[in-house]
């Protein structure tokens, strides 16, 4: 099958009555080959910039997409082209009458106020948008171009990005509160990699630390080498969660004493701290019965943690933590700081007060502590340091919680302070809120693996009730564990990831409304129709491509096909707008929006059995197949797992 190019979209646009893409597109920030509503978005500039007699940049940095399709296709907030004269809403009406009135693209518009809606003529539209769709087939909606250093010079290579998510705990089980970063962080790595960027993931392991002190005091007073044997990580979890539940009267009374302004070094010389902090530091020093236990419970925690995202069909580029930051390295960050004054040393521990150095509000932060361990600031600093040597990273995402965020902040001023903000300006922190009620502290975390186990026997019990397309499905529990799992992911995604949910185990698992189930039953669906009709999808794309003047008015006689045509073209710019946002939320709501549209369809729309002849029998099918692609692609980018049958 042909690939798309700039010769290719002539052809298309020519087949339709359109004369040649204006070659204005070629000084603008225009994408044609990735995004097809830039082609439109070229033809109306020159429109607009002709009617108007202003510069065709300006113009085409104008138009916007609407919200909503009955708002159009494209707008022109008329006040962007900065005409002088008229009121803006006068202007708006005579940029609409003078508009031509058999424009092969676009309708004559009708001006609402300020705002010139423009909307798609719909006999072009599958002639032009489907073969377009057939020939990118996956690659629908991805612009490699965007992460090119310099796209006027590809050979100088892409941009890099490092995207660091999900990093548990060891010795903990991976559970729910671990999903967000996991979802977010892998969302973001495929849209990177789809937009063309180097992408390296990694997942940071929370191995180094006083949090691993207190756990190796509990397994001395709790540990079961016989449960250990049983259930490795939910046996440490219940230890944690023991020992924790202990200490927390001494936290409280650190926390308390602190708050008054008084000195801890009593509190925190004696108890669980101190047999905490004794241990951490055995683990600093190197201590070798220390490390062992340290070695044993990381390597039991990462085997379960890779088989965890094996079933999520997640990779990694590097499995890192924090015991794997370099002591020199430490040692170059705290010498940097004490060149550069900002690093003091208060009653045995050495600090950065960065309200006294222009960070005001960011209060003051212990780097090393009167013990003589390190903290998280200084070796995630430290780490930093050395992906920069490694990597030579454009970009670097943290997909971590808002409950870090005032931790971010004081990372990155560190790495101002040390004389980099350069670096600085490279890291971003992405944030999402929490799934509630989910602490391994508190002893009430719900476990990954449980959830998925209730949410694909869910699955299973559904699909059993239809005897014979169970029959059908080839491996019905890989096919149940693909929909569970989709279900946990899209109740995670279906809000701004800024938002906190409770999670749902009765919600999750409902075919009813916007879930991960019905998502996945609309793509099933929609597998079918190809098979009932006996089509194979590639003999269809390629027919089409070659003939796509068999893409005949039936489709475009009816509105709920012209606005599925629509929607389906909006889709590039939806994932361009994401780049910007890191927003799961948006594609999500962008898919369930074409499966609604798809609904409305069906009964419009028949493929099997349809009497008006072959023709009309395939230009329906490849309506269907190209929003089945659409939506496919748009599952794969969120990192769900279509499924054929269900």
């Amino acid at each position: 099958m042909s690939t798309v190019t700039i010769e290719s979209l002539y052809q298309l646009f020519a087949g339709v009555g359109a004369s040649s893409i204006p070659s204005v597109h070629e000084t603008l920030p225009v994408y044609p080959l990735s995004r097809p509503l830039d082609i439109y978005r070229v033809y109306l500039a020159d429109v607009l910039a002709k009617l108007a007699g202003c510069d065709v940049t300006l113009a085409y940095d104008a138009i916007q997409l609407p919200n909503t399709l009955p708002h159009g296709d494209l707008t022109l907030p008329v006040p962007r082209l900065r005409l002088k004269g008229k009121k803006p809403d006068d202007q708006c009406i005579e940029l609409a009458s003078s508009f031509p009135d058999d424009h092969p693209l676009f309708q004559k518009p009708t001006a609402r106020g300020i705002y010139l809606p423009i909307f798609f003529n719909p006999l072009p539209l599958p002639q032009l948008l489907l073969p377009y769709i057939f020939q990118r087939q996956g690659s629908y909606g991805r612009n490699l171009d965007v992460g090119l250093c310099d796209p006027a010079s590809p050979n100088l290579g892409r941009k890099k990005v490092i995207v660091e998510f999900s990093s548990p705990n060891i010795a903990k089980e991976f559970h729910a509160g671990h999903l967000r970063s996991t979802i977010i962080g892998a969302f973001i790595s495929n849209l990177y990699e789809s937009m063309g960027w180097d992408v390296v993931k990694i997942n940071y392991l929370g191995d180094w630390g006083k949090q691993f002190g207190l756990l190796a005091v509990g397994w001395q007073r709790f540990g079961s080498e016989e449960e250990l044997a049983r259930e490795p990580l939910k046996h440490l979890l219940d230890v944690y969660a023991r020992i924790n539940a202990l200490f927390k009267p001494e936290q409280d009374a650190s926390r308390e004493a602190r708050d008054k302004g008084l000195d801890t070094t009593e509190i925190e010389s004696k108890g669980l701290y101190a047999e905490r902090n004794a241990f951490f530091r055995r683990m600093e020093d190197g201590d070798a019965e220390a490390m062992a236990l340290w070695k044993r419970f990381r390597d039991i925690s990462i085997e379960r943690y890779v088989s965890t995202y094996a079933h999520r069909n997640i990779g990694f580029d590097e499995y890192s933590g924090e015991s794997q930051v370099q002591a020199t390295t430490v040692e170059t960050v705290e010498k940097l700081l004490q060149e550069k004054g900002v690093y003091e040393e208060d009653n045995g521990s050495w600090i950065i007060n960065f309200d006294k150095n222009g960070a005001k509000g960011l209060g003051v932060a212990v780097v090393r502590g009167r013990t003589g361990t390190t903290t998280y600031l200084l070796r995630d600093v430290a780490a930093v340091l050395e992906r920069e040597k490694k990597y030579a990273f454009d970009k670097m995402i943290y997909a971590v919680s808002t409950e870090q965020d005032f931790y971010f902040r004081r990372v990155f001023k560190t790495l101002a302070l040390l004389g980099r903000p350069d670096l600085e300006a490279r890291v971003q922190h992405v944030n999402f809120g929490r799934v509630m009620g989910m602490s391994s502290r508190l002893g009430n975390v719900k476990l990954l693996s449980d959830i998925l186990d209730q949410t694909s026997e869910a699955m299973h019990e559904v699909m059993r009730r239809n005897t014979v397309k169970y029959a059908q499905v080839e491996d019905p529990d890989a096919v149940a564990e693909a929909v569970g799992i989709s279900a946990v992911m899209v109740q995670d995604m279906s809000g701004k990831r800024i938002n906190n949910y409770p999670f749902d185990i009765t919600r999750v698992t409902s075919f009813e409304g916007d879930t991960g189930p019905y998502l996945q039953y609309c793509h099933a669906r929609l597998n079918s129709i190809l098979r009932k009709a006996e089509l194979d999808r590639a003999e269809l794309a390629s027919y089409l491509v070659e003939n796509p003047e068999a893409l005949d008015v039936d489709v475009t006689a009816k509105q709920h096909c012209v606005d599925l045509l629509r929607l389906m073209a909006q889709y590039p710019d939806v994932t361009a707008t994401a780049l910007k946002n890191l927003e799961p939320s948006a594609i999500l709501t962008y898919l369930f929006r074409l499966t609604h549209q798809l609904s409305s369809c069906y009964d419009v729309v028949k493929v099997v059995g349809a009497n008006e002849g072959r023709d009309v029998m395939l230009a329906r099918a490849a309506l269907y197949e190209g929003a089945r692609q659409v939506l496919e692609n748009g599952m794969r980018l969120l990192g769900l797992s279509p499924v054929d049958r269900m």
